[in-house]
């Protein structure tokens, strides 16, 4: 597991626990033909806090005050932030329900 405060940008394979602070609205968008949904919170833990975008299923299973679990994970950097993801092969889930 890691820290908030120990993600790299462009950093794969991360693996973290933390809380959901807040969320924001879910927005639509189309690519490649097909429309999906995206949306950004913001998690935390004793080091820090970063924003996990969350993608399509992954939104609804999410709500503030959870718990998550981030497996295999992707970090990334957009205008000096950092951002997590489950990106393509990770996995997200709520370990501790609000």
């Amino acid at each position: 597991m890691i820290t908030i405060k120990d993600l790299l940008a462009n950093q794969g394979n991360v693996s973290m626990q933390a809380q959901v602070i807040s969320k924001e609205e879910a927005r639509t968008f189309t690519k490649f033909g097909k429309e999906g949904r995206v949306c950004n919170a913001t998690v935390a833990d004793p080091t820090g806090e970063v924003t996990l975008t969350l993608w399509n299923d992954d939104i609804d299973k999410i709500k503030v005050g959870d718990t998550i679990k981030l497996e295999n994970g992707w970090c990334s950097e957009f205008k000096g932030q950092k951002h997590v993801s489950s990106g393509k092969y990770g996995k997200l889930e709520v370990v501790v329900k609000k």
